[in-house]
């Protein structure tokens, strides 16, 4: 049972968001990589497989895996300015598991990273480039491989930190669940179809979306060790998509007075 949910869950629901993203734009696209769609199972088959206990405190550690995700938004924005998709990957990789590694030697409660998160994407969104209002107008051209090729990441990421969870650790663990496979397809395409403009204000769409994943991992690092595991994954996916509906609506209403006066 395990086994198939590594092997499937996550890579179906990168595929679902990554379809969805292309029918709706660039915005939305960002905002959905940045829900639990590959931290979520992680996390889940960590709790199946090492217990409520040691679940509960990957959940802690991969809201700082969002510090790192926010981090790499940054980076390979203000990258493409400068480099292609290949330069700007390597270089925002680097820094995310630079990151990563300084980030999984620290412990903290699972409500002051929820603080640390927000205060992260608030952050990330004021440094970073400026990007047109209006997306541009020819969307990218995804090859045909493309959605097998994030699958097929996905899973293997998946795959690797959960089988390698029990030799790591929880930290570790928890750190790298929310590793941005799915948003360093998106960015790389996004990039060499659309230029800087298209790569920026897609991957804006990922730090106003880290709301509900902050809350998705706080409730599995507060509620699993109390509820079970199929309580707190049901109740945390409801929360989660509620706050990212409500928050999406804020956004939206906040933007048409500027639309309005524009």
């Amino acid at each position: 049972m395990t086994l198939l949910l590594k092997l499937l869950l996550a890579p179906l629901l990168v595929v679902a968001s990554s379809l969805a993203g292309r029918r709706w734009g660039a915005p939305v696209a960002g905002t959905l990589v940045a829900l639990p769609i590959v931290a979520g199972p992680i996390l889940l088959v960590t709790c199946l497989e090492q217990g409520p206990r040691f679940g509960a405190r990957a959940a802690s550690s991969a809201l700082l895996g969002l510090v790192s995700l926010a981090a790499f938004t940054v980076v390979f924005a203000w990258c493409s300015r400068r480099a292609g998709w290949v330069g700007s990957l390597a270089v925002a990789w680097l820094a995310t598991l630079a990151l990563d590694l300084a980030l999984a030697r620290l412990t903290v409660p699972p409500f002051a990273g929820f603080a640390i998160v927000l205060a992260a994407a608030w952050l990330a969104l004021r440094v970073f480039p400026a990007a047109p209002a209006s997306p541009p107008e020819q969307p990218p051209s995804w090859p045909w491989w493309d959605l097998p090729g994030r699958a097929l990441a996905t899973a293997a990421l998946v795959v690797t930190v959960t089988t390698a969870a029990d030799t790591v650790g929880p930290s570790f663990t928890g750190v790298l669940a929310p590793f941005p496979i799915a948003t360093s397809v998106v960015a790389a395409f996004v990039l060499a179809q659309q230029g800087t403009d298209g790569a920026v204000q897609t991957l804006r769409g990922v730090p106003r979306g880290l709301l509900g994943f902050a809350v998705f991992c706080l409730l599995v690092a507060v509620l699993v060790e109390h509820i079970g595991t199929p309580a707190t994954f049901a109740v945390a996916l409801a929360a989660t998509l509620a706050v990212q509906l409500a928050w999406r609506w804020t956004l939206s209403r906040r933007a048409e007075p500027a639309l309005a006066s524009g």
